[in-house]
């Protein structure tokens, strides 16, 4: 997965993106198509807000999430993001073995 950061109003130091990226790995574990990711950190004045757009086969997934401590704010943003991808993650499952299983019912 390839991760693309930005920062507006705040500059971007190697322990935030040492910590987004260990984060980002999370996801890679439930779902392993992501394509890639692109986060923006932004500051405005107290509040501190985290956006991701992740891209992975067949559409994309948006979270934002805002808290007064930016980690707080990224751990908020990837339990929002993991919730996501399990959800798309059921509705791309196999449907052949649920159809089979409604028709042995159904007799």
């Amino acid at each position: 997965m390839q991760i693309n950061l930005t920062g507006h109003h705040i500059d971007i130091t190697d322990a935030l993106k040492s910590y987004v990226e260990n984060k980002l790995e999370r996801l890679s574990r439930h779902f392993d198509h992501v394509i890639n990711a692109h986060v923006v950190l932004t500051v405005e004045k107290l509040e501190q807000k985290v956006e991701a757009t992740l891209h992975i086969n067949g559409g994309t997934i948006f979270a934002d999430a805002t808290h007064e401590d930016m980690y707080a704010a990224i751990d908020a943003l990837i339990d929002k993001l993991d919730r996501q991808v399990l959800r798309y993650k059921e509705k791309k499952g196999n449907h052949r073995g649920n159809t089979a299983k409604m028709i042995e019912a159904e007799e």
